[in-house]
């Protein structure tokens, strides 16, 4: 434990770092063009932002709470809380966007061989490769375990046949942490194994799915015979069911990033002052501000509960019930933002383009239209509310 005067000046340190490597750019609200994903084909969106990348990375604050000698912080639970309050105060953007970093590298530390970790954490702190995820398939997408993409052993080396879909930014990926099943005579979670498939080897096929909107970060992926290394296996043969149970309590605190510093997201605040109060300062609906008080006040316990979970986890507390009614609130309170924040706005809820309507506007159209997807990613909450259901409240069936 350390000290509460050692945690202070290591805030004063920290704080007086961050505001002498933090370029004021990387302070201001995030753009979605403005995200930098990392990886072999990523390119820098100013030099503002390779200076900011550099630095994280020089400092090993990519992962601030990761080991020294795998290219983290070497930060202590007390000194990483301080870099996160510290950073938030400043607004700082994330350094780089990566699930490998935060969903695939905390599995790796827990469950990795030593020659796992030393093949790839050193390349995520390095920024150098991006990772995305190949779980969900044309025909199991909410009912994962019914996988089909198949991994035989032979030899020294899995043949990986099949296809994933809904693969965000697969296009852009140099790696994959899959889902494969390895064993067909067995219940269908035990025959399902965890698998590293490096993007660029012979017989990946990436193809984009183009959405109504024309635009779409959704691949699918297609393995024809593809030959992975065994070495490449993470946990037990067929024991991936596991394994990706534990990598999915990451996934709330990845998720977070994209708003701590991240993804753009309307302030709900600020566009409810815009409209709920005329040109006198007058308040126009007091039904309309009690409505955005209570999501101000969800919103706020609910980043308390998420601190809370955190602890418990750096305690060694087992948060896995927690992280699937986390997925399910935070999910739902963002259509709720979503739904408030258009009808705040009347009929310039419903703007898109043109310089008729503000850039926040814009923004809180597309917010509203993409938190409808937020509630089907990473688990829809119909799944979610059975796993509450029996994992957590252990109901029958």
């Amino acid at each position: 434990m350390i000290e509460p005067s050692e945690i202070e000046r290591f805030r004063a340190d920290t704080r007086q770092w961050l505001e002498a490597n933090c370029p004021l750019s990387m302070r201001e609200p995030l753009k979605p063009e403005d995200m930098y994903w990392s990886g072999s084909k990523a390119r820098f969106a100013s030099e503002d932002q390779r200076v900011w990348f550099e630095r994280m990375r020089d400092r090993g604050w990519f992962a601030p709470g990761w080991p020294r000698e795998y290219g983290g912080g070497g930060l202590s639970p007390e000194q990483l809380g301080v870099v996160e309050q510290e950073m938030a105060r400043l607004k700082c953007r994330q350094p780089q966007f990566n699930l490998g970093v935060w969903m695939l590298g905390p599995v790796l530390l827990e469950l990795g061989t030593e020659p796992q970790k030393r093949e790839h954490l050193f390349p995520m702190m390095r920024g150098q490769w991006f990772w995305c995820q190949g779980f969900s398939e044309p025909n199991a997408g909410s009912d994962l375990a019914s996988l089909k993409t198949s991994a035989r052993l032979e030899g020294d080396e899995f043949v990986v046949n099949g296809s994933k879909i809904w693969t965000s930014d697969g296009d852009q990926a140099d790696w994959m942490y899959a889902l494969v099943r390895t064993d067909t005579t067995v219940k269908k979670q035990q025959g399902i194994s965890f698998l590293l498939i490096d993007m660029h080897a012979p017989g990946v096929t990436v193809k984009p799915i183009e959405l109504i909107s024309g635009k779409s970060h959704f691949c699918e992926v297609f393995f024809d015979n593809v030959r992975v290394p065994a070495r490449q296996l993470v946990g037990p043969l067929n024991g991936g069911w596991t394994v990706a149970k534990k990598l999915l309590q990451h996934e709330r605190e990845a998720m977070s990033k994209f708003s701590e510093g991240g993804a753009p997201s309307p302030d709900a605040l600020a566009l409810g002052r815009a409209y709920l109060f005329d040109e006198q300062g007058a308040l126009r609906e007091p039904v309309w501000r009690d409505r955005l008080a209570g999501l101000l006040m969800d919103s706020h316990a609910f980043a308390l509960t998420v601190q809370r979970v955190k602890e418990e986890a750096l305690a060694g507390q087992d948060v896995s019930g927690p992280a699937s009614i986390m997925k399910l609130v935070q999910t739902e309170q963002e259509v709720a933002k979503g739904e408030l924040l258009t009808q705040l706005m009347g009929h310039r809820g419903m703007s898109w383009e043109g310089d008729e309507f503000s850039r926040d506007e814009h923004d809180a159209t597309r917010f509203w239209l993409r938190s409808k997807t937020y509630t089907i990613a990473g688990g829809s909450s119909e799944i979610q509310l059975n796993v509450i259901a029996k994992r957590v409240l252990g109901l029958p069936g």
